[in-house]
């Protein structure tokens, strides 16, 4: 199992992104790096592989495109890391998967349940049985500060959690020397 210094904060982040409609997110396993791609610059990737990827490219370590691509001139660095985790380094990069609505409702449960205020306690148990739980659950505590607080930090061990075992589905460990 390979041991990398990984920014929880940051990776949790990602997993929370669950729409994915900006941005998407790709674990570096060589560095533990959390790369962070836009929906544009995989777009352009992907149309500047459609234009020009041939198979026969996949043998060589180093691709040049034949034609010259129409990509402003500050998007070239991080098409070009797109192109790489695309083309040639599937073994380091791995795509950060979204976490799972069941688990995050899960969470969500599990700390409503342990809440000692039992007015609070209902009125989340009654959100998490309607539609939208999600953001009512969020807007639900914002008049309680100190849950909220609970909340989060409940929320993030509960992540931690599910990380670990993703981790570990792809042979990575958190450093023993990271606080997480």
């Amino acid at each position: 199992m390979k041991k990398l210094n990984i920014d929880f904060d940051e990776l949790q982040k990602a997993m929370e992104d669950t729409e994915r409609d900006a941005f998407d997110y790709f674990l570096d396993i060589g560095t533990g790096d959390i790369i962070i791609l836009s929906e544009d610059i995989i777009s352009r990737a992907q149309q500047v592989l459609d234009e020009s990827y041939d198979e026969d490219m996949a043998e060589y370590e180093e691709v040049e495109f034949d034609e010259e691509h129409d990509i402003p001139e500050w998007m070239e660095d991080e098409i070009e890391l797109a192109l790489g985790i695309f083309l040639f380094e599937k073994d380091r990069y791995v795509r950060i998967p979204e976490r799972d609505h069941g688990s995050g409702f899960t969470a969500m449960r599990e700390f409503t349940d342990s809440l000692e205020d039992l007015q609070l306690r209902e009125h989340l148990q009654n959100i998490l049985d309607g539609k939208g739980a999600f953001r009512k659950f969020k807007d639900a505590l914002a008049p309680y500060p100190k849950e909220r607080k609970q909340w989060y930090g409940f929320n993030a061990k509960f992540a931690k959690k599910e990380i670990e075992i993703w981790l570990k589905s792809i042979g990575v460990e958190f450093n023993n020397d990271n606080k997480i």
